[in-house]
């Protein structure tokens, strides 16, 4: 069986001027063009290949290897736009359609997004889409508040940044839990917040665990105490600046205090925070 959309390891069955052909199994032969046939290949030799589609449809195979496979996201960058949809750069000399039904937003040339690589079921072609819903789950039951996930940053909304979970599904990091810059693409380490009621996820950036708040503590009151017994960064401060001082997110940097304050180490004031 031939996946589309993927990787292949396929035997080489005949050999023609223009390449060699693949048996493809019940999707027949599968041409292999010239220029991508390795030296001294023959009939009966394995080659690992990617399966695509050609310009007229046909089944096509290449050893180059695309910048994302069904399944996959990535961020591309826009080519070209007609009356189909938008074109993709991936890595192939045939580019990658976004339908304008796939489309969450206009996609200008030139300019790059994060995409979901997909087989549509009808045409049985690849292509790709901004619409994650519909081909990333959002349904966080498979996972535990706690874990660590690879993120690909891919949007923002108005409670903050939508991120791709292991290219399998779709969570938020809320505003109040970004403590670096983040930039569209950027790929990074992660971890799960929480699981709403709803099952949708949030995310984090650093790990809620008391290991990393204990050393948060510590960090607090040395900087204090370099600093007269004083600190302006407080509870209200922004999560950049914490992040830069302390390299730890807004949400840690609150639990640390918090613990300080119960354990009357530090007095919390309207602009300062003071040693006690």
């Amino acid at each position: 069986m031939v996946y589309v959309g993927r990787k292949n390891r396929l035997r080489v069955v005949k050999t023609v001027a223009f390449g060699v052909y693949l048996d493809g199994g019940e999707s027949g032969e599968i041409l292999l063009p010239r220029r991508d046939v390795p030296d001294g290949c023959k009939p009966g030799d394995w080659l690992h290949v990617f399966i695509y589609n050609d310009s007229d449809d046909r089944l096509i195979a290449t050893r180059e290897t695309p910048a994302a496979m069904v399944g996959e996201c990535a961020y591309l960058m826009v080519r070209q736009q007609n009356d189909v949809g938008t074109f993709l750069d991936w890595g192939l000399s045939k580019d990658l359609l976004v339908p304008f039904n796939e489309q969450a937003w206009p996609m200008h040339q030139g300019r790059s997004y994060v995409v979901c690589v997909y087989l549509d079921e009808d045409t049985k072609r690849i292509a790709a889409s901004t619409k994650y819903s519909r081909h990333l789950s959002e349904d966080g039951s498979g996972f535990t508040p706690g874990d660590e996930v690879k993120l690909m940053i891919a949007a923002t909304t108005e409670l903050g940044y939508k991120a791709v979970i292991n290219n399998s599904h779709l969570g938020l990091i809320f505003k109040a839990d970004v403590f670096q810059p983040l930039k569209f693409g950027q790929q990074l380490r992660g971890y799960i917040k929480t699981i709403r009621d709803d099952g949708k996820i949030d995310l984090a950036l650093q790990p809620a665990s008391a290991e990393v708040v204990d050393q948060l503590e510590g960090a607090i009151l040395d900087y204090m105490r370099h600093n007269g017994g004083v600190s302006r960064i407080t509870d209200k401060s922004p999560p950049d600046l914490i992040y830069k001082t302390f390299k730890a997110s807004k949400a840690n940097y609150k639990r640390a205090l918090g613990r300080l304050y119960k354990k009357r180490r530090i007095s919390i004031e309207k602009y300062q925070i003071v040693l006690v």
